[in-house]
């Protein structure tokens, strides 16, 4: 789908040399043109016209002066820093470029017809007037000499394996009659051709080509010799094969021409001989000949030089120059050069670039150089509405292949229309004007402009029984340009600004003028642009770019210069491209293709060199872009590693492009997804999803970037376009909470809207089905703006209550299936309703719409069958039961008994029975507490069974014997857990119910003392036992060390002072039970008991305080030893000016960042990192940086982490030595 398109040309006229122009070659280095004529060797500059050297032939008797000289080939020789000639006369000169001498190197007697050296400029192919081949090195030492004209086929000989007769052998579409053709009469060489052998090399450097006449037919045969002279190969008889011959660079095929009586081919020979594909020429039969054929070095573009095979009326042949490309196994012409009949300006030498692969270069008789730089384009329209068509342009000769992939996308080379022109296309442009963007304009080599547009109404009128999806466009008017256009591409940049006014480009010869063409005033002139402004460009103008937002045009330089064009200012001035900031902005290398667009609303200009490196502005963003374009807000590249970027520029600045065209996308990520490798776009519907891609080989894909699809998704959503919206979703598998989650306020205000939209029972079942209380715009389809939130309520509850509300509302027998879906995927499966709603139909059946067994059949593609059946049984409606039974898969030998025997019994226990085999305890309990004392028993079982003590509690009065029975289970349950809490639960149960004895042992068992003692008082207790008890009680209390409590037992309850001082002593309660000793004057036991206590208890903590001082000291050096050796290390690191780095700051003492194992540590970060992973790595390596082992990674973090820890000890003892300090 690309184009050829001029980006610049650089002129030089009558350069001042003497002579014809024979041949010439491209001198890369210097990028200057060596020329040989009959009289000198040249080396001149193409851009500026100035000669450099120049060596004469004649004074060394290698040419005479006579002008009957002729010079055969020129190679220029970069390694030895010469040039090698060939003359007709047999001499092989050698032309050192840094001394001016010449040298002749060689000489062959019979003369030479031709000279070729190989890509590799190590060998030398000669061919000489006797028909044979010399090769000889790049030294000019001879190798071999053979003869070009052998009877041997070659190496490569075909084998005839002997597989039957002729006569006998399939052959295909001819038939029969093929088996008794005669063999093709050979017919000699045609009477223009110039009888001169040709001789091509592959582009490696293996093989080469030889075509020249053979003596015995006079007809031309290609040979193929390998690098050791060795015949490989001869070629088929081709009758009507011409002279011209080239092999391609990549070395697949050999071009040729072939003369046929009603068409003039290019033809491809394999490297075996045999013809493999062909493509015609569009030239009437023996109109031209072709003179030569040239390959460019990347294989992508075959040139054709013809000329007239007739003269005309001055009596010189017209000369043209044809550029070729193939994609899709189509040869398209791109190009079109006419040079005219006048001798002097028809091109005597062509050849291609030998670095610069769309160079091309020309040199006429008349001394006129001419250099042309091409550029790959794509011609599409720029609107950005949904009336744009998205048509893209390619140009095929004459015509003009036309796709709108608005309405189609069609591969390559067909196209929905094409556009037919009398003379070949040389550029095409589309209009710039909104919602007119359809509009096409062709330049075509007659210096003519021709306007398409798209037709009326009615002129697309399709055949009866077809429909029209894209209409061509209608010639509307063709305009002449009023200026001279005599040389070919006289202009070469074209935009279409306006209502038929038109910006161009022409050449200059040092600089570039801008033209702004419009139609004539004048009545008579109305078909013809003249020029009302002519602004001078200085430098070479490669590219013009138009932003339809305003009336600006960005020209750029051929050095990467942008300046600005305002069109609509009076002076038509130029000026330089500025940022906000007033700062001159140029991009830092020639692009070759240019696109303005907004970045966070600040105007910007994009940029692709052919190196593949994106500018914007003067910021290169990335450096691996294989194509871009600018769609709406959206900047949409791929890249050379077969990723598609779609970003959005509103919400992103230079730096945010360049992050994140140079990070490593996640699964997630919406911007990025993976295409065919070495795709390129071709061009974004608007207003649409869809992004249209070129493969290598020529054909299409059509993509759907998630980025577009949502971002048209949500544009859809706000203007309540639900239909469009659940369409492009249902299609490209795109969540459909989405319609809820971007605006749910919006959505719940517009449900009638959304019904009536999708107005599909199917589609709205599947719209509720597909609904989760996941937020989309949060997870699986995040955006830059927030979404709206919706309510707290459950989401696929809101949106079920809500659809329900509206549909029965708007019609509830058409929605019948709607309602039932949205009862069924409720968070909480309201079966029973659905079910009822099936059951009302059955009983009630609508006139019209759904039955109840359309209705229960949905019901059960919905919901299993089982869980069904169960819910119901549920509702304890054995007709809804029956029903729901008969469409399911069930045996009726299964359910029918049960049924019955549901049937048969009390409707209370009924309901029991069908609550339990349900699983719904609780509704079980509820009805069998109804049905009487004589199924108490059972209901106490089913309590302990299923543990529903507190619901069954609730049944009944608190003074009931029933609620006793019950709270006694209850009790009985808890005390088997032996569990405290438990235990003094069931104490308390017990207690309540009547049950002293029993609440007193789980009391005794639980450690509940005041429980315990509370019950024993109430029973009443006698005073020993009552003793006994507490002191059984104080004993369990003092193993569970709470001596307080233990000591009010013995003081209060047994009786026994001494045991309770006792008991605070060993608690360190120092002051307690110095008021019970002085309570009960036992001063004794302060001697006794009291004060070696208090001794012991001091000497401990002062032991304690002592290790804790120790060790605090020794942490506390070896932090200072830790922080001394990683200064010392940061310093290693960083240099010995590593405390005045800017960042010194940043890095804390305690920080870890310079621990790892370049500072000699034998822990490695990255394996810390690595084994964060799982769950339980990450607690080891939260371990690890707790540790005090020495060198450690982390022994500082753990060292003042211990540190903290001795503080917060010691600090905390306080209160113990102030006890110490009173007692």
């Amino acid at each position: 789908m690309r184009n050829l398109s001029l980006l610049k040309r650089f002129r030089s006229l009558d350069l001042p040399v003497l002579g014809c122009p024979q041949c010439f070659c491209i001198r890369t280095e210097a990028g200057t043109v060596l020329v040989a004529s009959e009289f000198a060797i040249t080396e001149y500059d193409p851009r500026t016209g100035e000669i450099h050297n120049e060596v004469s032939l004649t004074t060394g008797d290698f040419l005479t002066e006579h002008n009957t000289g002729n010079v055969v080939a020129i190679q220029d020789l970069p390694d030895q820093e010469s040039v090698c000639v060939a003359t007709a006369n047999g001499d092989v000169i050698l032309y050192n470029l840094n001394t001016s001498q010449l040298e002749c190197v060689g000489s062959v007697q019979s003369g030479l017809t031709g000279m070729a050296w190989s890509p590799d400029q190590e060998l030398v192919t000669l061919i000489t007037g006797q028909q044979t081949i010399i090769m000889m090195t790049k030294d000019f030492d001879p190798i071999t000499e053979v003869a070009i004209d052998q009877e041997d086929f070659g190496q490569d000989k075909f084998i005839t394996v002997g597989w039957g007769k002729k006569e006998t052998q399939f052959h295909g579409s001819e038939g029969k009659q093929a088996a008794q053709r005669k063999a093709t009469e050979v017919q000699p060489a045609l009477a223009w051709d110039d009888r001169m052998p040709r001789v091509t090399w592959r582009g490696d450097g293996q093989f080469f080509a030889v075509s020249a006449l053979c003596p015995q037919t006079g007809a031309r045969k290609v040979r193929i010799w390998n690098r050791e002279c060795v015949l490989q190969a001869t070629s088929e008889v081709v009758n009507g094969l011409e002279q011209s011959l080239c092999w391609r660079p990549s070395g697949s095929l050999i071009a040729s021409t072939q003369r046929l009586p009603n068409k003039h081919n290019v033809v491809f020979m394999e490297k075996n001989g045999l013809l493999h594909g062909d493509f015609t020429l569009p030239f009437e039969k023996h109109q031209v000949k072709v003179k030569e054929l040239l390959w460019n070095s990347d294989s992508t573009v075959l040139a054709v030089w013809a000329e007239d095979l007739k003269s005309i009326e001055n009596g010189h042949p017209n000369t043209y120059i044809q550029l070729w490309t193939v994609g899709n196994y189509h040869w398209y012409l791109k190009q079109s050069l006419h040079f005219g009949s006048e001798p002097l300006k028809a091109p005597a030498c062509v050849c291609w670039d030998p670095e610069k692969a769309l160079r091309l270069h020309i040199l006429t008789g008349g001394w006129a150089s001419y250099t042309y730089d091409w550029g790959w384009s794509i011609h599409r329209s720029s609107g950005s509405d949904s009336n744009d068509n998205a048509l893209v342009a390619v140009i095929d000769g004459d015509k003009i292949l036309t796709s709108t992939f608005r309405q189609c996308v069609i591969p390559p080379p067909m196209c929905a229309f094409e556009l037919q022109l009398p003379v070949p296309v040389n550029l095409v442009t589309f209009h710039s004007q909104a919602q007119r963007t359809n509009e096409l304009a062709a330049l075509t080599v007659d210096g003519h402009i021709h306007l398409f547009a798209q037709g009326a109404a009615d002129e697309g009128v399709a055949t009866p029984g077809f429909k029209v999806v894209s209409a061509p466009l209608i010639l509307r008017k063709t305009y002449r340009i009023d200026m001279d256009q005599a040389e070919p591409l006289t202009l070469r940049l074209l935009l279409w600004l306006s209502e038929d006014v038109f910006l161009a480009v022409t050449h200059g010869r040092s600089s570039t003028r801008l033209l702004k063409l419009a139609p004539s005033d004048h009545q008579d002139l109305k078909d013809m642009l003249e020029i009302i402004s002519d602004v001078s460009v200085d430098g070479h103008v490669i590219s013009l770019c138009h932003s339809l937002k305003n009336a600006t045009v960005t020209l750029q330089l051929e050095d990467g210069q942008i300046r600005k064009f305002l069109i609509d200012s009076g002076d038509h001035c130029l000026t330089d491209w500025k940022d906000s900031m007033g700062n001159i902005i140029n991009f830092p290398q020639p692009c070759c293709q240019i696109a303005l667009c907004t970045l966070s609303g600040e105007e910007h200009l994009i940029g692709l060199t052919e190196r593949s490196h994106l500018y914007i502005d003067d910021s290169l963003v990335a450096s691996n872009i294989s194509s871009f374009v600018v769609s709406d807000d959206f900047l949409l590249v791929t890249t050379h590693s077969h990723m598609c970027h779609c970003l959005n520029l509103s919400t992103l600045s230079v730096k945010g492009v360049q992050s994140a065209l140079s990070t490593d996308s996640s699964p997630s990520d919406e911007t990025v997804r993976k295409v065919e490798r070495g795709s390129r776009i071709v061009t974004v519907v608007p207003q649409d999803t869809r992004l249209i891609l070129q493969m290598p080989r020529g054909n299409l894909e059509t993509i759907h970037h998630r980025a577009l699809v949502l971002t048209q998704l949500r544009k859809w959503l706000d203007g309540l376009k639900f239909k469009d919206a659940f369409e492009c979703m249902r299609k490209l598998r795109i969540n459909l909470n989405l319609i809820y989650d971007h605006n749910p306020t919006v959505f719940l205000n517009n449900i009638e809207t959304f019904l009536k939209q999708i107005d599909s029972i199917n589609h709205i079942n599947l719209f509720l089905t597909e609904l989760k209380e996941e937020d989309t715009t949060k997870t699986m389809y995040p955006s830059a703006s927030p979404s709206v939130s919706g309510k707290e309520k459950k989401k696929v509850d809101i949106i079920c209550d809500a659809l329900r509300s509206a549909m029965e509302t708007i019609d509830s027998q058409k929605y019948c299936l709607c309602i039932l879906t949205s009862h069924v995927r409720k968070t909480t499966p309201e079966l029973e309703i659905a079910l009822q709603k099936v059951h009302e139909l059955r009983v009630n059946p609508p006139s019209s719409g759904v039955s109840a067994e359309e209705a229960l059949k949905y019901l059960l593609f919905l919901v299993n069958v089982n869980e069904l059946y169960e819910h119901s049984l549920g509702t304890y409606d054995f007709d809804l039961v029956l029903m729901v039974a008969e469409k399911s898969q069930k045996d009726p030998k299964e359910y029918l008994p049960f049924l019955n025997m549901l049937k048969s019994l009390e409707a209370n226990y009924q309901r029991f029975t069908i609550d339990k085999h349900l699983r719904r305890y609780c509704k079980a309990l509820r009805h069998l507490s109804k049905c009487g004392e004589e199924h108490f028993s059972e209901l106490l079982n089913l309590v302990k069974d299923q543990k529903l003590f507190s619901d069954a509690l609730e049944l009944y009065p608190s003074g009931s014997e029933q609620y006793r029975r019950l709270s006694v289970a209850h009790a009985e349950q808890l005390m088997e857990q032996q569990q405290m809490e438990q235990l003094e639960q069931a104490g308390l149960l017990l207690w309540r119910s009547g049950e002293p004895a029993r609440a007193l042992q789980a009391f005794q068992s639980c450690n509940s003392w005041r429980n315990a003692l509370s019950v024993a008082t109430q029973i009443p207790m006698p005073a020993d036992q009552l003793a006994l008890l507490a002191r059984d009680l104080a004993e369990k209390l003092l193993e569970a060390r709470r001596h307080s409590e233990a000591a009010l037992c013995l003081e209060h309850y047994a009786k026994d002072c001494e045991e309770a001082i006792s008991a605070l002593v060993q608690g360190a309660a120092w002051e307690e039970a110095l008021r019970l000793i002085y309570l009960y004057n036992r001063q004794d036991i302060i001697e006794t008991n009291l004060k070696p206590a208090v001794k012991d208890a001091h000497s401990n903590q002062s032991f304690f305080l002592e290790s804790q001082k120790a060790l605090f000291v020794r942490h506390k050096n070896r932090l200072s030893v830790v922080r001394e050796i990683k200064a010392k290390a940061s310093l290693e690191l960083f240099g010995e000016d590593a405390p005045d780095c800017v960042d010194a700051e940043l890095f804390s003492e305690a920080s870890s960042v310079l621990t790892g194992s370049h500072l000699g540590s034998k822990y490695s970060r990255s394996n810390s990192r690595i084994s964060s992973r799982s769950s339980k790595n990450r607690r080891k390596a939260e371990g690890k940086k707790h540790s005090l082992k020495e060198g450690s990674p982390f022994e500082d973090i753990a060292l003042m982490n211990a540190l903290s820890q001795i503080i917060i000890v010691v600090d905390g003892m306080r209160g113990e030595w102030r006890n110490y300090g009173e007692i």
